[in-house]
């Protein structure tokens, strides 16, 4: 089966982030296919490139990441939700005039068209919120 998963949840602040982390190997490991994971509302903060939770705890964007090189499963940004939480990547940065970004490759900024076309295609997409 061909899976996507939309993410809304923030990491750290609920399990929606690494329920779905650990959702997605498990799909993988069983043999099913994981084409996309769609970050919307405050789930985009999961692509935050400067997150550095403590040691003791699960590094969520590390461990997205390590999923799209492993199993090259697609990181989509919802640009909007991206956007209004201050999160940017390095064309974006530019285009609005900023200094720095903190959204990068593998992750791809992207708009809602992307989402639906996920419902349109895949067998299942799973939603993981708060």
């Amino acid at each position: 089966m061909r899976y996507a998963i939309l993410l809304m949840g923030a990491p750290y602040s609920d399990q929606a982030s690494h329920s779905a982390l650990r959702f997605a190997r498990a799909l993988i490991a069983r043999g099913h296919c994981l084409e996309t994971v769609f970050f919307y509302h405050d789930g985009v903060y999961n692509a935050a490139r400067l997150a550095a939770p403590p040691q003791d705890e699960p590094h969520l964007v590390d461990g997205w990441v390590a999923l799209n090189a492993e199993h090259g499963v697609t990181l989509q940004v919802c640009i909007a939700a991206a956007l209004r939480r201050g999160l940017m990547d390095e064309r974006e940065a530019s285009r609005h005039g900023k200094s720095g970004y903190s959204v990068e490759a593998p992750f791809e900024l992207t708009g809602l068209g992307q989402l639906i076309d996920l419902g349109l295609h895949c067998d299942r997409l799973v939603t993981f919120a708060h």
